[in-house]
């Protein structure tokens, strides 16, 4: 994943795309989730913090949340109300077992290469405690098989235009793209990015073998079952003893 991607382009993009109520409907599903885990959780990623500042505000999170965010813009433009570290996925800044859980949401685990996944869940697994819970959102891997190529292009309230061209790759389990935001003034932001999608059974196999026992699987925030018409894939990770 280039680094041009995540900063100004990735939040002047997905910004106006990001309502309150979708993000206070994803925050009381992490809430639920997080509900009986005690100590810190993490926000694996956390952007401009719109989670991890509502979450740790008030309900069975207040006062438990940290951010970790490696983007410098997305840290100087974060929402208040909760600490953040700068940090990598792939060496947390953490030491081991420090952690209750950790959260990552819109595929923030999957932008690197296999062995990099691989890494960054050890990394996890490191930092929680034994019984400790992850929780991840991303797309199923069935979804974008059934439509590999997209294309968007759309104005944006502030005037800007935002371009976008995808091409899934069932087989290697990779969606290629790049993103281009022509701003008002005429300056354009282009980046490429590549993120990696998992079959169901693969992405289980990804987890026990980083020390994980998959808890639970949704298909949205209803928290029911993952059918063929689900946008999206939520998934519950129990951190194995021993």
């Amino acid at each position: 994943m280039s680094d041009d991607f995540f900063g100004e382009l990735y939040l002047r993009s997905t910004l106006p795309f990001l309502s309150e109520e979708v993000t206070a409907r994803e925050a009381e599903y992490l809430a639920r989730a997080f509900a009986d885990v005690e100590g810190p959780v993490v926000d694996l990623g956390c952007g401009h913090g719109r989670h991890a500042a509502r979450l740790n505000a008030s309900g069975a999170l207040a006062g438990r949340v940290v951010g970790l965010e490696r983007d410098p813009l997305s840290l100087r433009l974060r929402r208040p109300g909760f600490p953040v570290v700068r940090g990598d996925l792939r060496a947390l800044p953490f030491q081991a077992g420090a952690l209750g859980g950790a959260y990552a949401w819109y595929s923030t685990l999957f932008a690197f290469t296999d062995a990099e996944h691989m890494q960054v869940l050890r990394e996890v697994a490191r930092v929680l405690r034994p019984g400790g819970l992850l929780v991840f959102q991303t797309v199923p891997w069935e979804r974008l098989a059934q439509s590999p190529g997209a294309a968007f292009s759309q104005r944006l309230p502030d005037g800007s235009l935002l371009e976008e061209e995808s091409r899934f790759d069932a087989t290697r389990g990779r969606d290629v793209g790049q993103r281009q935001l022509t701003l008002p003034e005429g300056r354009v932001l282009r980046a490429a990015y590549a993120i990696r999608y998992y079959p169901l059974a693969e992405l289980r196999g990804l987890l026990e073998s980083t020390g994980f026992s998959m808890a639970w699987v949704h298909g949205g925030l209803d928290a029911g079952p993952m059918t063929p018409d689900s946008t999206d894939l939520i998934v519950g990770a129990g951190l194995r003893q021993g």
